[in-house]
């Protein structure tokens, strides 16, 4: 239980760091910060076909290694867009995990590596 309270505590911080940089260091949209904010979730489609696909799929786009590439990558080439896309995208899997969504074991959507929801 208190485990689950610190990875809910750390997704929480996670989202508000990402939301300060973006919105008040970086002074990127809200309006493409609404608009992308859940589209990680389309993930979810992946269920359609099954439990293991999905979580494959949710699991995929729910991790912070894909959205820190990308953060990584932009710094590089110097790209606004894509440092808006991982910022978005780091947000989006904190806030997540502040509410207590966690990774998708293959069982059913319900069992994540944070709780059953």
């Amino acid at each position: 239980m208190k485990n689950t309270i610190l990875l809910r505590i750390e997704g929480g911080v996670t989202f508000l760091f990402s939301v300060y940089f973006y919105f008040f260091i970086l002074q990127f949209s809200w309006i493409i910060f609404v608009i992308l904010l859940l589209i990680p979730d389309l993930s979810m489609l992946g269920y359609l076909k099954n439990n293991k696909v999905g979580s494959v799929w949710y699991n995929l786009f729910h991790t912070y290694s894909m959205p820190m590439l990308i953060i990584v990558f932009s710094v590089m080439v110097n790209s606004q867009s894509f440092l808006m896309i991982g910022l978005i995208w780091v947000a989006h899997i904190g806030m997540d995990r502040m509410f207590g969504y966690g990774l998708k074991y293959p069982t059913k959507f319900q069992d994540t590596h944070l709780n059953r929801i």
